[in-house]
């Protein structure tokens, strides 16, 4: 189905009701049904709506709150509406070392989006990653979730444009809604603090502040943090290191 179709929820769960009940009946505790039944209704659905968390709640007798706080803790399962084809580069260690760095520059630059950003067709949605544990062919990433390895600009235009053309073998992710710019429910916990509105995601405090130190001084400013510590760099302030321009040392 296409973001432009009307889409009609009750449908979808009337023709997922059989499997649903497959799954419940898989386990003693009900509750243990709750992360495979949202599963199933993203993979129908192309991202854990409203509707879906709320028939969840219902076919299992949970309270709202326990399905979408359960939710909201897993970075694979979206709330907003994401691209057809989800592009996941490593910034894991290993790949870094080995160039993920200029990986993840070309793919911004040759999508026009950045980090947690979708594309305005609404083809691709991008989030670079931490370790995907295939540091053997680094750098590597992966596309609806099924690994590219030994990555370069090269090969990165080649699989986008395979992808577009639909020739890259790797079915597109269901998408009953348009996606906006991003994913992100404003209430939820950034998934990577220090990838959003950053040129390179891998600052450690966020926005500029690469080393750490302003995160570092936020802690140390907190009164309650300063009463129950033993450490000298809260108790002497000539200890510690201070900031230049951007937080660096």
């Amino acid at each position: 189905m296409t973001a432009a179709a009307e889409f009609d929820f009750e449908s979808l769960r009337a023709r997922l009701q059989p499997e649903c009940e497959e799954i419940i009946g898989r386990y003693e505790d009900t509750r243990s049904a709750l992360i495979p039944l949202v599963r199933l209704f993203q993979e129908h659905e192309g991202y854990a709506s409203a509707q879906a968390l709320e028939a969840v709640a219902d076919m299992l007798r949970l309270p709202l709150a326990v399905v979408e706080s359960t939710v909201s803790f897993y970075t694979l399962f979206f709330r907003k509406p994401i691209g057809k084809y989800m592009l996941q580069p490593c910034r894991g260690l290993s790949c870094i070392i080995n160039g993920a760095e200029e990986i993840m520059a070309h793919f911004r630059a040759r999508l026009g989006i950045g980090h947690l950003q979708t594309t305005d067709d609404g083809l691709f949605s991008y989030e670079e990653v931490e370790c995907l544990a295939a540091c053997d062919r680094a750098p590597c990433m992966q596309v609806n979730w099924r690994f590219r390895y030994d990555l370069t600009p090269q090969n990165v235009d080649d699989l986008l444009a395979a992808l577009r053309g639909g020739a890259a073998g790797i079915a597109p992710l269901a998408q009953t809604k348009a996606p906006e710019k991003t994913w992100h429910v404003d209430h939820d916990v950034p998934r990577s603090a220090g990838g959003v509105g950053v040129s390179n995601p891998n600052n450690a405090g966020g926005v500029g502040d690469r080393s750490g130190v302003i995160m570092l001084d936020r802690v140390l400013a907190d009164p309650s943090f300063a009463e129950r510590s033993h450490e000298r760099l809260v108790h002497e302030s000539n200890l510690r290191p201070t900031t230049g321009d951007g937080g660096h040392h």
